[in-house]
């Protein structure tokens, strides 16, 4: 279909021997009767895509999730997983809805559409006393079971020992025995952006009050945060940026990205002039208001205009995919996102390297923007190992290995550790099955019931986080709602399920 976001060629590199391996298990979910015809068509899509995805299974038009009774099923989970399954892939939520990747680059939800087809059959049949296993995409089966045992159970990726490592994982992809699932995707629970736009919400949130003296009951108003990414995770930034309400410019290479955030709301203003969007900033910053930018262009160049024309900026992070950094993840500075994919496919090698040079340029322009007092946290998406292993020790702790971590502080351990997770506080979402708006508000009310807003800060701004979800507008796909600051708890688990 026009239109649609499509994967680059993650390139082929398999031996002849591995080559026969990755075409058999492919073809093992395919009539015998069919493999001369399919094996030629699937060497094909190894050969120009670097995967084998089986492109004529999928099925035709937007597997946009439907409400839970309109699919088949002999138990409420079984259903349930097939309206989440399909969420994950329908065009208005996968970034990749052709190669089955959800967000963040390369997480799956499983590696091809035969596996698709295999699992929503075995859904369907799946009963209160079966687990169907999951390895990687690749369904095991069901396996008889308790009915409070797991109804299903997925591993994704165990690469064990002197395999554990990017060039090792790329093979066995290619191979077709192992899947990228990130942590939603693979997991078939991905709730759009909203789930990390509570958790950036917070991040940013108690960022300033450490950072930059904000009171608790007060927000950013008046302050600037620059980062970069507006893919399906990275998108929430400049939405939890501006509920905080904050000023935010977000880079990003890719336009479809930013016309999608641009059109759900997500983000308030685009821009392919740097001035322009520094000026927007600053007026914002000056009349109190919160405000978001899409930044059309690479980070790296916005990061060095504001060094070069002594620019502050207060809170600064990064949200590009950098633990698939070269397989387009991160788009080297000078580069189109065009640019990048061509060179994906044409140039592999020439692009690694482009990437190092651009990660050290990062570097060194974040460092001049921290030693003038900006407060820059790594937000999980290996940014600061992409660093080290382009060849820049000095990021290290020891300036010899990465074993003691890296110089600047993630945002766990400066930020979210001792303002939340310290207390037990941690991710809890829930997801409207029926697909009725009138039951999601019913949800919403009984998770405030919960909340004792005495308690703590943080449970003040859970309460007023699900207070104003219906004004937030956050639900993408399906109807789900999340409190990533949520204290756990046995009542508040009871009461919402």
């Amino acid at each position: 279909m026009e239109g649609i976001r499509r994967a680059p060629d993650r390139g082929y590199t398999l031996t002849p021997e591995q080559t026969i391996t990755a075409l058999q298990n492919a073809l093992r979910y395919i009539p015998e009767k069919w493999h001369e015809q399919l094996a030629a068509e699937f060497m094909q899509e190894l050969r120009t895509h670097g995967r084998i995805y089986g492109y004529r299974f999928r099925p035709e038009g937007d597997l946009k999730a439907k409400p839970v009774d309109e699919y088949q099923g002999c138990c409420i989970e079984g259903k349930a997983f097939q309206v989440m399954i399909d969420n994950n892939l329908s065009f208005d939520i996968a970034l990749y809805p052709y190669e089955l990747v959800t967000y963040g680059e390369t997480g799956q939800v499983c590696q091809n559409w035969m596996q698709y087809r295999l699992i929503m059959q075995y859904l369907e049949i799946l009963t209160d006393e079966q687990t169907l296993v999951i390895e990687s995409g690749h369904p095991l089966g069901l396996f008889h079971s308790p009915p409070d045992a797991p109804r299903v159970i997925i591993t994704n990726s165990m690469m064990i020992g002197q395999f554990d490592n990017q060039h090792d994982w790329h093979i066995a992809a290619q191979m077709g025995v192992a899947n990228y699932g990130q942590m939603t995707a693979g997991g078939w629970m991905y709730i759009g952006p909203q789930g990390i736009v509570h958790g950036t919400f917070n991040t940013l949130l108690n960022a300033g009050r450490l950072k930059l003296g904000i009171p608790q009951d007060k927000d950013l108003r008046g302050h600037l945060f620059v980062s970069s990414g507006l893919g399906g995770m990275s998108g929430a930034q400049p939405r939890a940026a501006e509920i905080a309400g904050a000023v935010s410019i977000i880079a990003e290479v890719d336009k479809s990205r930013i016309d999608t955030r641009y059109n759900q709301g997500w983000v308030g203003h685009i821009t392919a002039d740097i001035r322009e969007a520094y000026h927007i900033a600053s007026l914002a910053m000056q009349q109190q208001e919160a405000c978001s930018i899409a930044y059309h262009g690479n980070v790296v160049d916005l990061l060095e205009y504001a060094e070069q024309k002594n620019i502050s900026i207060e809170l600064l992070s990064d949200q590009t995919s950098c633990h698939a950094v070269y397989e387009g993840g991160y788009c080297p500075v000078r580069l189109t996102f065009e640019e990048r994919t061509h060179m994906l496919h044409e140039s592999p090698e020439r692009f690694r390297q482009l990437v190092d040079l651009s990660l050290q340029r990062h570097f060194e322009v974040i460092k001049k923007l921290v030693a003038r007092g900006t407060y820059f946290f790594d937000y999980g998406n290996s940014f600061m190992k992409a660093i080290y292993d382009a060849g820049v020790k000095e990021i290290s702790r020891n300036g010899i290995d990465e074993k003691d971590g890296f110089i600047w502080p993630s945002y766990v351990e400066d930020i979210m550790g001792p303002q939340l997770f310290d207390y037990g506080y941690g991710p809890f979402r829930w997801i409207c099955l029926s697909g009725k708006h009138e039951d999601l508000i019913k949800t919403d009310h009984a998770a405030m019931e919960c909340i004792d807003v005495n308690r703590r800060g943080q449970d003040l701004d859970n309460y007023n986080w699900i207070r104003d979800a219906e004004k937030n507008q956050l639900v993408v796909g399906t109807s789900p709602h999340s409190l990533s600051g949520c204290r756990r708890s046995a009542e508040y688990s009871t009461s919402l399920q």
